[in-house]
Formats: structure tokens, sequence, C-alpha cells
């Protein structure tokens, strides 16, 4: 079910994300939305992101339960989505 079409706005949006676990996303309004209510995070970046995501790190001075996950200097998602892919995987170990 694709539930974005039965929000609209950003308190329905909160209430949805409070419900999960974990969010996946790019740099969207609703990767903060989600850190902000302090749910653990990971976001998406290209190599040369938004100024507010710094350069360099896997984390957020202003998120403490965000991750982020960047591209490299070949500027492709491929080896991105795989590390996330390893990560999940990892996280599903340490839940089950």
């Amino acid at each position: 079910m694709d539930a974005a079409q039965h929000l609209n706005d950003f308190g329905e949006t909160a209430a949805l994300i409070s419900c999960l676990d974990l969010v996946i996303t790019v740099d969207t309004s609703v990767a903060h939305v989600s850190a902000a209510l302090g749910k653990p995070t990971w976001i998406l970046l290209p190599f040369m992101p938004d100024y507010r995501w710094l350069l360099h790190r896997e984390d957020s001075p202003w998120y403490p339960t965000v991750r982020l996950f960047r591209q490299n200097e070949s500027r492709e998602y491929g080896s991105v989505i795989e590390r996330m892919r390893r990560e999940l995987q990892e996280l599903d170990r340490q839940i089950t």
C-alpha cells in the first residue's frame, strides 16, 4: 500500500513515521520530519549534497538518529545501495 496518497500534511506524515522502526529516504522533507522525531533515519545522499549535510560524515550534528549514505566520487548509487543492503541485513541479524 502506498500511504503517501493518504497524507495531507506534515502532521499526518509524522503520525505515520511514528509507527515505523526505520525510515530510509533521500534528502526530502520526510528525512527532516523523521529525524526531528528522533526516528532512526537513513538518508541517501549524492556526492555533492545540500550544505546542511556537510561533507565526509556519516552522521549529522543536528540529528543524532541519522545515518548518511553518500555516493563516492564515481557518483553512482549502486555501491551506496549495496552498502545499505548489508547494513539492513546486519540490523536484521541483531534484531532476530
